[in-house]
């Protein structure tokens, strides 16, 4: 056996773990796959033969991806809803199970990761390398960029708000109906201020490449930075084509102008808002 294929044996006894890792610092299996194989990438350009610890090593370098990718989403100033067009730099279809995804959210808890987004990039990554997954805090300490105590105390911090905020999603299929119906009737009518009370106000909206339009973002965050362009977005379509559906167990929204499934929104409902929103328009996922 070569060294290069002793190195994808050794990594791939890794992988789940990463995987995971990777999962619990995003709250998107695209991303963690893509933080992974980024990880494999750097591996097989590094001089393995020089490190001892091969599972730490790995570790770290993904929890390094992730936390630029966390940053990169904090630094975006990202508004407006996109049209349904994709552009020329998408990449629809990327091959993730929804099944897949699904088992991994209801593993870490929807509620943990709706939690988790509310973190900051560097209290998130102490928060699941020591919690979760046992690593020291000299470990994480060069991770973050910090003192192994200033890590300790980052990770403290975000146990205090995520203990704190006492997050638990509605299982109430009656009351996220009533939340869905109050949102269809506000973003039919043009209601911003209605559409706003049942965002939460940190609501994380995330779009898949073949919802996206070319150059148009893949993520917003805030109920006044989203409400605008869903209204916009319903205008421009036909708001009178989106109903209410149960999606993946839950309550969400169908567009099928026509009797044609061409977009599926998921909510996830936590504190009596609407927490998250998922916009899928890949034909392979609807």
């Amino acid at each position: 056996m070569n060294e290069q294929n002793w190195l994808a044996d050794r990594f791939e006894e890794n992988r789940s773990r990463l995987r995971a890792v990777a999962y619990r610092m995003l709250g998107s299996l695209s991303e963690a796959d893509d933080a992974v194989q980024e990880a494999w990438l750097r591996l097989s350009r590094s001089e393995a033969g020089g490190i001892d610890n091969l599972a730490g090593w790995l570790t770290t370098v993904v929890a390094h991806i992730c936390l630029d990718i966390l940053r990169s989403r904090s630094s975006r100033q990202e508004e407006g809803l996109p049209g349904s067009t994709s552009g020329p730099g998408d990449t629809p279809g990327r091959g993730i199970d929804p099944e897949q995804e699904a088992v991994m959210a209801d593993a870490v808890g929807v509620a943990v990761l709706v939690l988790l987004d509310r973190l900051a990039p560097a209290e998130r990554l102490a928060f699941v390398l020591h919690d979760m997954f046992g690593l020291s805090f000299d470990e994480i300490g060069p991770i973050v960029g910090r003192s192994p105590v200033a890590s300790r105390q980052l990770a403290s911090r975000a146990r205090r708000r995520v203990q704190g905020a006492e997050y638990s999603a509605n299982s109430g299929l009656k009351r996220q109906r009533e939340l869905t119906d109050a949102f269809l009737t506000a973003v039919r009518s043009g209601d911003i201020e209605g559409l706003v009370a049942v965002l939460d106000p940190e609501v994380v909206v995330r779009i898949d490449p073949a919802a996206a339009g070319g150059g148009a973002p893949r993520e917003i965050r805030g109920a006044q930075n989203w409400a605008r362009g869903a209204v916009a977005f319903a205008r421009s379509v036909g708001g009178h084509y989106v109903e209410p559906a149960l999606v993946d167990g839950t309550v969400g929204l169908v567009f099928a102008p026509h009797g044609k499934l061409q977009r599926v929104v998921r909510f996830t409902f936590a504190q009596d808002k609407i927490a998250q929103v998922e916009i899928i328009a890949d034909p392979a996922r609807l």
